[in-house]
């Protein structure tokens, strides 16, 4: 028999709590029963937001929560800068062009984060534009943004919107939305709130609700509007994912019982962990600024990516992620980001020192994990 254990930055486990939860009888989303849910989960997600404001539900991935703001806060010509060190930062510079707006794209080389500097030269030459976003955690390439300082400096360079995919930083980073003087932050189920895909999360500041008054683009079941005057309501502008909801709400008291200060340590020391771990066998980091969410590793040179990811997730249940485009083959992606805990880490480790010496790499069984585990007593 083998266990299987997902590693993957999204889906991420799912704690059995919450399955049990989703696995009840389904109900009907207009009556109070659903109502009391919707009540707590709207709290609990400005919680974890630490917001007082609006944090909407939406029925999508991620991806559909960013398309919202596209659509709900601007109209055709619009310029944004959009922030692109990684696959997801990609995507945040082309849907914004397929809606007719005016993108400028800050490239930022893969595992890299974009600085200040470069933030305010292009506020400069760009003095109408409405918006920046930003990656917290691009998930393509484990680099955290400094969404704090990067926030303040948009503020004082301009009047544009402070817009954040957060969404494999939510639950992992620490995130003060209306302390930092965020907008927008947006973020998936399938991440840090250990649910399966299926909603997304959009937290709103007033600035950024006051600007949909006035986008033009045209929009329907994105419409953030009518999200937000059915979240007024303690509503669903359109019929939700019931169960993703139940289930969202059992996870959220969850993370709500450990305190959002010690999940954001429990993130970073598992982070920190398996990082000394890896290093300890002689393996290189991928990233320069390294996200609480998942850890990006270079392939060591004489193993081959394929038969290394063949015998831990075919030998010992372990799932991981290869990298992507050009990284293909080339890096490894290791998440801890949600439900996990210090022996998860330990497992991991494991399964990578294993996997590696059955590739010939030749490795001092033990010396990672052991390293996993002086940092995580």
């Amino acid at each position: 028999m083998i266990k299987k254990r997902l590693f993957t930055p999204g889906p991420t486990p799912i704690p059995e709590s919450v399955m049990l939860r989703m696995a009840e009888p389904i109900i009907h989303h207009r009556n109070p029963e659903f109502g009391e849910i919707l009540t707590r989960v709207h709290e609990n997600l400005q919680y974890l937001f630490q917001t007082k404001g609006p944090v909407v539900v939406l029925t999508s991935s991620g991806t559909g929560g960013v398309e919202a703001t596209f659509t709900s806060l601007f109209s055709p010509g619009d310029t944004i800068i959009a922030a692109n060190g990684g696959k997801f930062g990609e995507r945040w510079v082309k849907m914004p062009k397929a809606f007719g707006l005016n993108v400028v794209e800050l490239k930022v080389e893969w595992g890299k984060a974009p600085t200040a500097d470069q933030i305010r030269e292009l506020l400069k030459k760009h003095p109408e534009t409405k918006a920046v976003y930003l990656v917290h955690s691009e998930t393509s390439t484990g680099a955290a943004t400094d969404v704090k300082t990067l926030s303040e400096v948009i503020r004082k360079e301009s009047g544009a919107l402070v817009c954040v995919d957060g969404i494999t930083a939510v639950g992992a980073h620490e995130m003060r939305f209306d302390d930092w003087g965020i907008d927008v932050c947006v973020t998936g189920s399938q991440k840090g709130l250990m649910i399966p895909p299926g909603l997304a999360f959009v937290a709103l500041s007033q600035r950024a609700i006051a600007a949909m008054e006035t986008a033009k683009l045209p929009r329907f079941y994105f419409d953030l509007r009518k999200a937000v005057k059915a979240w007024e309501k303690n509503d669903t502008p359109w019929t939700p994912a019931v169960s993703l909801v139940i289930g969202v709400d059992a996870a959220l008291q969850m993370l709500r019982q450990e305190g959002i200060e010690k999940i954001w340590e429990r993130h970073r020391k598992l982070a920190t962990a398996l990082r000394m771990g890896v290093q300890a066998i002689g393996l290189k980091l991928f990233s320069e600024t390294p996200s609480y969410a998942v850890t990006p590793v270079w392939v060591p040179e004489g193993v081959e990516w394929k038969a290394f990811n063949k015998i831990i997730k075919g030998k010992h249940g372990i799932t991981i992620a290869g990298g992507q485009d050009d990284y293909t083959g080339k890096i490894f992606r290791v998440s801890h980001l949600g439900y996990y805990d210090a022996l998860d880490m330990v497992t991991v480790m494991a399964a990578i020192e294993w996997s590696l010496a059955e590739c010939g790499y030749k490795v001092e069984l033990g010396k990672g994990v052991g390293t996993v585990m002086q940092q995580l007593m």
